[in-house]
């Protein structure tokens, strides 16, 4: 099963057409249709394999029509499908005053791309990006998809080539409320050496994260308080510091996120 495939930048097609003037001057460009028969074609085993263009121009015959070039170079390619899961986002568009983007879906989740085989290669992902200025309610709504091509450069100007079993998804986004001033607390395991004291301190101290209101209303029955468990930090016979960098990203409970531009690293000191 194969595919037809044009150079990246194909030279323009320039037309001739002689003729009486009255005749000519009312042709345009839309009278004109070019056609490249593959048929026509000497040998389809060469790369590129070379077609005959040829004219046609309505009340001119075809001797007083001249092509240039006379042959479109075209590569006979592989079809092939490849399944692609959708990226959501939304940009650089920033939700309304005390709310996250919390969690994006999309429906459907991925969609099969069908086309030569050299370009359905060169995909590197398939993004739905949706707007979320202002915006504190949920919603859904249809989002265009963009094929972006290994380069980061999107693949719009290739698309004629390309099949998509759908070219438009259903992008579905919730919105987290904001809370500032979450406390970081944070254990230790083990005892130290006889005699002495520990106490423990975070930097930062507090964080703002943001969450679904049953995962908020959890958090608050926990004292407002954001737990390190104390595997990492064992404070066995010490008797000087510790200190011990910890990623909150690891101990964020679920339905909670730190809100963007929030260093996820907590610095925890045991001063012992």
């Amino acid at each position: 099963n194969m595919m037809c495939m044009q150079d990246d930048d194909p030279d323009p097609i320039r037309v001739t057409i002689t003729g009486e003037r009255r005749l000519l001057s009312r042709i345009t460009q839309t009278n004109i249709t070019l056609t490249a028969d593959l048929q026509q074609a000497g040998s389809l085993d060469t790369d590129p394999v070379m077609v005959p263009i040829t004219a046609s121009c309505p009340g001119i015959s075809p001797e007083n029509i001249k092509v240039t070039p006379q042959y479109l170079s075209v590569r006979l390619e592989e079809k092939v499908t490849q399944e692609f899961l959708v990226n959501v986002n939304y940009g650089s568009s920033q939700p309304g005053k005390g709310y996250e983007v919390g969690s994006q879906t999309a429906s459907p989740e991925k969609v099969k791309i069908t086309g030569p085989k050299s370009l359905v290669n060169k995909i590197d992902k398939v993004n739905a990006t949706v707007d979320v200025d202002g915006r504190t309610k949920d919603f859904s709504e249809e989002a265009e998809l963009n094929i972006i091509d290994k380069n980061q450069d999107s693949l719009a100007g290739r698309m004629a080539y390309l099949t998509i079993d759908n070219t438009k998804v259903v992008v579905t986004t919730k919105f987290w409320k904001i809370r500032t001033g979450v406390n970081i607390g944070a254990d230790y395991v083990g005892v130290p050496a006889d005699g002495y004291q520990v106490s423990v301190t975070t930097v930062p101290d507090t964080v703002s994260i943001a969450g679904t209101d049953e995962a908020l209303e959890t958090l608050k029955q926990n004292d407002n308080t954001i737990w390190i468990g104390g595997t990492d930090i064992d404070i066995t016979g010490e008797t000087t510091d510790i200190e011990k960098k910890v990623s909150l990203k690891d101990v964020l409970p679920e339905d909670v996120k730190l809100t963007s531009g929030t260093s996820e690293d907590v610095w925890v000191k045991v001063s012992i």
